[in-house]
């Protein structure tokens, strides 16, 4: 069975387009208006080994806030509605990676309860022209929309571009082994029945 996912929303703010498969191989085909998340999507998809493809346009004549969050909702309903009843996932995922001077530790839940810890630090406000706080409101967007329970620490780092690389990478690493299956796994991994 096909895990993909197709989201379209449509604000007087911003217009964005996803299609996801979480069983890919890392094919990325990312169309924002902001260079820096286009490589960080980037990254997310090549350390993930998901195939997806963004098109959106927002109002960044005003800032980049909008579109940002508004592709961290579509991300996280395109991985929540490519999971569909959950069954046979991992559910767990953690990664620590490195990114020369910076180290980064990602666990995810997949528990259907939004939970967003994140202990991360840059050393100044942007990285060019990029805010370096959406990055919490892309990612609290994917948490809250997904239904994802989602730890982000940073270990160390001094470099902004080397530390969101490593929150990126670390995420989609993450997120690859909680969404991966297995048959050992029958039906749901929760006492409770359901996720």
């Amino acid at each position: 069975m096909a895990r993909r996912a197709k989201i379209h929303r449509k604000t007087s703010e911003t217009d964005v387009s996803i299609e996801m498969n979480l069983d890919g191989t890392g094919d990325s085909q990312i169309s924002t208006p902001i260079p820096f998340l286009n490589h960080m999507l980037d990254l997310f998809t090549k350390h993930g080994l998901f195939d997806l493809k963004i098109k959106s346009k927002g109002d960044t004549d005003i800032d980049d806030h909008h579109t940002v969050e508004d592709i961290g909702i579509c991300l996280g309903e395109a991985v929540k509605k490519a999971l569909a009843d959950k069954r046979g996932i991992a559910r767990y995922g953690a990664a620590l990676v490195p990114m020369d001077e910076s180290l980064c530790s990602v666990a995810v839940d997949l528990s259907g309860r939004p939970y967003l810890i994140y202990h991360v630090t840059f050393s100044g406000k942007k990285n060019r022209d990029f805010d370096l706080s959406l990055i919490k409101e892309f990612l609290k967007a994917f948490s809250d929309r997904g239904g994802i329970t989602l730890h982000i620490n940073l270990m160390y780092g001094r470099n902004n571009h080397h530390i969101a690389e490593a929150v990126f990478k670390a995420f989609s690493r993450a997120l690859k082994e909680a969404v991966a299956q297995s048959k050992k796994i029958e039906g749901i991994l929760s006492t409770k029945g359901s996720l």
